[in-house]
Formats: C-alpha cells, sequence, structure tokens
C-alpha cells in the first residue's frame, strides 16, 4: 500500500490549453486493464481522457491514442461493470440520496481501526490552515508515509489560494502526503435566509454542469488530478440532485463524523473538517483526536485510510 501511494505522488501534468472539455463515456482498453472513460478533452493538438479504474476507483488521465476505445452511454457503463466496487459505490450512494443532508457514502472499512480524512477547502478569505497537513505528518510519518488525505476544493479556493495550493502540491512532491482531491463544486453558492431545500447546489438558477466540469477543468489546469469523488456543498442534496451527480460519474461523498459539530470517529469513519481557516474547532478537535492516538499510531494500531482504499473495499468481492 505504502509503494502504490509513493508511486502516486508523482507529479502530475498541467494540462494549461484545454478544449473541448466534455463528458464522455466508454470502454478503455489497454491489457491486462480495462478502464471506465469519464471525461474528453484536447490539449495542444492531442485527444485525452479523464479515466477510471472501476476496481480500485483510482483516476488517470492519458492520451486516446493508448487505448482502444469502444463509446457506450452511462447506462451501458453501468450495467458491463456492474459487478465491480466502483458501480456498487454508486449504487449505495444513489441508495442514500433519500436524506437533505449527507447523502452520499458516509463510512468505509468498519474492520479497520483508524478513518479517513476529509478536509473541504471552500470559498474563504483566510489562508489555508497549514497545520492540519503537518501536525498530521508529524504524528504519522514514523508509521505511515505518505500520509494519505482527501481534500474537497472548490474552483474559487484553488483561484485564490494558489499560494497554499503550490505548498500543498510541494508537500505531495516530496512524499509527505497524498491526496485524492475531491470536486467541491465551482462556487460553492449559500444563502443564510433560504431553507435547505432551496440552498447551496438546489438553489434556483444553478448550473451543475459548470459547477462540477469547470471545477475538473481548473483541477486539471493547476496540475491536480480529478478523483471520481464528489462532496455536496453543506453536505446538503435531494435524490434529483444526487442522480445527476452520479450521472457524470462521480460518487458522492458525506460524513459520519464531522468534528466541529461534535460527531466523534468510529473505526472506518469518514471525517470532516475545514481547512479553509473558517472552522478552527474542528481542526483542534482533530489535533487533540491525533494526540490521544498517539501510542495506538506509534504501534500501526490506529492510521489513516487512503479514501480510494476505504471505498473500494468496501465493496469489494462479495459484499
Amino acid at each position: 500500500m505504502l509503494l502504490l501511494l509513493y508511486h502516486r505522488t508523482m507529479a502530475q501534468t498541467t494540462y494549461a490549453d484545454i478544449k473541448n472539455y466534455k463528458v464522455f463515456y466508454g470502454w478503455a482498453k489497454h491489457a491486462p486493464q480495462d478502464w471506465i472513460i469519464l471525461r474528453q478533452f484536447e490539449n495542444t493538438g492531442k485527444t485525452y481522457l479523464l479515466l477510471v479504474n472501476p476496481q480500485t476507483l483510482e483516476t488517470k488521465v492519458n492520451e486516446a491514442a493508448f487505448y482502444q476505445i469502444k463509446p457506450m452511454t452511462w447506462v451501458q457503463v453501468r450495467d458491463f461493470f456492474k459487478s465491480t466496487p466502483y458501480q456498487k459505490a454508486l449504487n449505495k450512494a444513489e441508495n442514500q440520496s433519500v436524506m437533505v443532508q449527507d447523502a452520499g457514502i458516509e463510512r468505509g472499512l468498519p474492520k479497520e481501526t483508524g478513518i479517513s480524512l476529509t478536509a473541504d477547502l471552500c470559498p474563504s478569505h483566510r489562508p489555508l490552515d497549514r497545520g492540519i497537513i503537518t501536525d498530521m505528518f508529524t504524528a504519522f510519518q514514523q508509521v505511515e508515509r505518505p500520509v494519505p488525505i482527501a481534500l474537497s476544493v472548490t474552483g474559487i479556493w484553488m483561484n485564490k489560494h494558489q499560494a497554499d495550493l503550490a505548498w500543498l502540491k510541494q508537500m505531495q512532491q516530496k512524499g509527505e502526503i497524498y491526496i485524492t482531491w475531491i470536486n467541491h463544486s465551482y462556487n460553492h453558492r449559500v444563502s443564510r435566509t433560504l431553507p435547505l431545500t432551496q440552498n447551496f447546489l438546489l438553489e434556483n438558477g444553478t448550473d451543475i454542469n459548470y459547477e462540477v466540469l469547470e471545477t475538473e477543468k481548473d483541477m486539471l489546469k493547476n496540475s491536480l488530478l480529478p478523483s471520481v469523488f464528489f462532496r455536496f456543498p453543506g453536505l446538503v442534496s435531494d435524490q434529483t440532485l444526487v442522480k445527476q451527480i452520479t450521472g457524470y460519474g462521480l460518487i458522492p461523498i458525506g460524513t459520519d463524523a464531522w468534528l466541529a459539530k461534535g460527531q466523534q470517529p468510529q473505526a472506518g469513519s469518514i471525517v470532516l473538517i475545514h481547512g479553509n481557516g473558517n472552522e478552527p474547532v474542528g481542526v483542534q478537535d482533530f489535533i487533540k483526536l491525533l494526540k490521544s492516538k498517539a501510542p495506538s499510531i506509534a504501534k500501526k494500531q490506529w492510521l489513516l485510510y487512503d479514501l480510494h482504499e476505504t471505498v473500494d473495499e468496501e465493496f469489494d468481492g462479495n459484499n
């Protein structure tokens, strides 16, 4: 696992001249691995694909010319890959879509002792709370390196916090952390007065296509690899919105332990904190959690888990 994470820390290519970025579904074959095509775009005269491994849920970008390609509808893709962890995760997220808050995958590996950490980077005037990353790395560097973390990023945050983004990428390139980049929408609109059923991405006039695809494009332009995960702003959605997001091939990720709300993590929890400087209580609670688990961390009895591993192993085999 550590070796796999090490190879993932290699610098991601920057795609600075993206054109015709669009949803494109299909089956890409390059022996011995089958890949699902999610997106297609052009950059400097070449055609590229955003691909997901249906077994591991890992994504990658590669030239289309390297693959045998069979275009499919989204319905055909889901049927063809119906026995894979990817498709099972999509199904579970849709089955939990009745909740207005916190739809999607909330927990991962219940048999493991540890958590998957997710930190949201919503639009903010404050700088990144780098203490989350440095304290996490300090706590785990002797037992788990690179240390995995999933960051839910908005387009606005990326474009207004270039120095913080460069620092995160540098930490990853040095092999100190491994980041899974989660799409958190582009604008993350929120109203102080509207009810939840009309708020965040449920607000009238929201362009879901822009919120999803523009964020992915900005990730690629900033040398970030879009994952197959999506987190709803405010954790707010409805069944229609969940189906829209899974219709982009994305798996909604919720949480069962939002630390700032006093929710305590259990074994396998997907923990939520905010790293954008707006939630000091949640950050302090996470640092306290690390200190309380120090003896178990030292004995490798309490670890942080990569979100890909957390989700795909839950749905692997006969689960």
